[in-house]
């Protein structure tokens, strides 16, 4: 099998990074076996293509080779796999004003992105928002193809990515308009997980831990439920529940003001309470300052929500 043939950008983005980390054009084309025109040619391209003709490299003390404030944040985003490197991604780093990357689980996303976005408007940051599952947004984040990411708990194992803890949650019993609990709770502030014996369930898909720890809840109380449907995020969940008239398990959201008012809400009890968090991630090598600023907004509404 033939190797490979890279795209273009990345022959010039191999150069770039050669010239850096060897700190000479001469020492790169020594190393990468092309004469020293063909890498300055290289530099050259990658300059027109990704930021617009400035420099990414510059002469310091000695003569030897530094990077410029473009240069530095394209040479950290190329210590990713070259799969991850479309030319699109190269132009935001070498960009004068790079947008921020910000990761989103998705029934986070209900929560926090018109407050992401207010604050990121506020500031006059350009934001790239993606929904992803737990091991994309852990992935992502090792990779620094993002620069912030919100997520919740549990979450894989995720070396080299830092992260901190934005809100605890317990969880709570929802109920559909019409479903029993509404008389049988009428006047009750929690929930107990026998009175959920033969009722219509929506629970969460087999791979998400929430499916698997209401599946365990049942199993160790010996209560039996009817499911009626599966769903991977909050988007889902209500509209099952007001169809069968139907009840579920899952964080509670209440006090981040995003439960609509005809979906019942109850803390459950448990002889062992579970909870959940709600958590940053970045890449380890630390924040930008606009996703820093992010972050402090993020922590300042959670503390005000509690």
């Amino acid at each position: 099998m033939s190797p490979r043939k890279l795209p273009r950008h990345l022959v010039w983005l191999e150069s770039f990074v050669t010239a850096v980390e060897a700190g000479s054009l001469e020492a790169a084309a020594d190393h990468l076996g092309l004469a020293r025109s063909v890498v300055s040619e290289h530099l050259k391209a990658l300059e027109l293509a990704l930021a617009e003709g400035a420099p990414l490299l510059e002469r310091g003390p000695g003569r030897r080779l530094q990077l410029t404030a473009r240069g530095e944040r394209l040479y950290e985003g190329a210590q990713t796999p070259l799969a991850q490197l479309g030319l699109r991604r190269l132009k935001d780093l070498a960009a004068e004003e790079p947008p921020i990357r910000i990761g989103l689980n998705p029934t986070a996303s209900q929560v926090l992105l018109g407050a992401i976005a207010e604050d990121a408007a506020a500031r006059g940051l350009r934001l790239e928002v993606a929904f992803l599952g737990s091991y994309e947004l852990v992935r992502q984040a090792q990779q620094r193809q993002l620069d912030l990411a919100v997520g919740f708990t549990p979450l894989p194992p995720h070396r080299g990515v830092a992260s901190l803890s934005l809100r605890e949650l317990p969880f709570a019993v929802l109920a559909g308009p019409g479903c029993v609990l509404e008389s049988r709770l009428a006047r009750r502030r929690t929930a107990r997980l026998r009175e959920l014996e033969g009722l219509p369930f929506v629970d969460w898909l087999r791979d998400d831990p929430y499916g698997g720890a209401n599946s365990a809840r049942f199993t160790e109380h010996a209560i039996t439920v009817r499911e009626v449907a599966r769903v991977e995020s909050f988007l889902q969940l209500y509209v099952f529940l007001r169809v069968h008239r139907a009840c579920a398990i899952g964080p509670d959201l209440r006090g981040l003001g995003q439960v609509p008012e005809d979906i019942h809400s109850w803390r459950l009890e448990e002889p062992q309470p579970q909870s959940v968090e709600l958590v940053a991630l970045w890449p380890g090598r630390g924040l930008s300052p606009g996703a820093e600023a992010l972050l402090e907004g993020l922590k300042s509404r959670m503390t005000k929500g509690r």
